[in-house]
């Protein structure tokens, strides 16, 4: 049975199903060729439940649906940025959440399957974006700001895998069967903290006129010139103790000598 929907104030160039939510998304262009959002009761096509205008830029807006986290990716041809909404079940159903925001005009996107993200780095969606002005494809990744510790059970329910449900006999024959679940647990691997010990080198001397001049090189952070301050101070301290004791000693030979020239055998 086809059902076919028609509403004047909205021109639809895209459409997608949201999951197991019985409800349908379509992207296309109001009446005043404003770029627009719909959001559609599967069993009812009379009727959009709601519409939303985005902008009145002219590029097609491509939607793409996270059914595990029940997050919609609104993505406009040549534009930078990618807006995100949150479905909900109840009113107002649609809850705007944030946008990525990027100079390079976007001519399309690929999308990550789930098995593939980086599961330990909490990230929940992969774009590849063609950009064909620096003639490259840019991964962008949508990453939760969560602590990854432990596995996050509950942005990664059970997703479908890679093994099919139907062989491809039983689907033309008319056979429908829900897909194959998987965990992406398996996936997830604990970042172990790693530790860098600085290789200990041999201390290697150059003396030139009781000098050592690698010792002499200037301190390049603020505990290497705390260490060369204090050390200098040591030093200072030292020579005039030295110097001290030099005085005493000059002053003992200069009476020493006073009292020789005074003594009555010189008379």
């Amino acid at each position: 049975v086809l059902q076919e929907a028609s509403c004047k104030n909205h021109r639809v160039n895209r459409v997608v199903f949201l999951g197991s939510t019985k409800r349908l998304l379509t992207t296309g262009v109001s009446r005043w060729n404003t770029r627009q959002i719909a959001l559609w009761d599967q069993e009812d096509l009379s009727m959009p439940l709601i519409e939303e205008e985005i902008d009145g830029l002219s590029g097609l807006l491509f939607p793409f649906y996270d059914a595990d986290t029940h997050m919609l990716y609104l993505a406009g041809k040549g534009d930078g940025n990618i807006r995100y909404y949150e479905i909900g079940s109840e009113k107002p159903y649609l809850s705007y959440l944030m946008e990525f925001r990027s100079p390079a005009p976007q001519k399309g996107l690929g999308v990550m399957p789930k098995h593939g993200l980086d599961v330990s780095a909490c990230e929940v969606f992969r774009f590849y974006k063609l950009i064909t002005l620096k003639g490259l494809i840019e991964p962008i990744s949508m990453i939760v700001p969560r602590r990854s510790e432990t596995y996050q059970e509950d942005i990664y329910p059970m997703t479908p895998g890679t093994e099919p449900a139907l062989t491809p006999d039983e689907w033309l024959s008319g056979v429908n069967r829900d897909p194959i679940l998987m965990s992406l647990k398996e996936g997830y691997k604990r970042n172990a903290k790693i530790v860098f010990k600085a290789p200990v080198r041999e201390k290697k001397s150059v003396v030139v006129n009781g000098i050592d001049l690698l010792e002499n090189v200037p301190p390049r952070t603020e505990n290497e010139l705390l260490r060369v301050f204090f050390r200098q101070q040591d030093e200072i301290r030292r020579l005039k103790d030295e110097l001290s004791q030099k005085d005493i000693q000059v002053r003992q030979l200069q009476l020493e000598l006073k009292n020789l020239r005074n003594s009555p055998k010189n008379n």
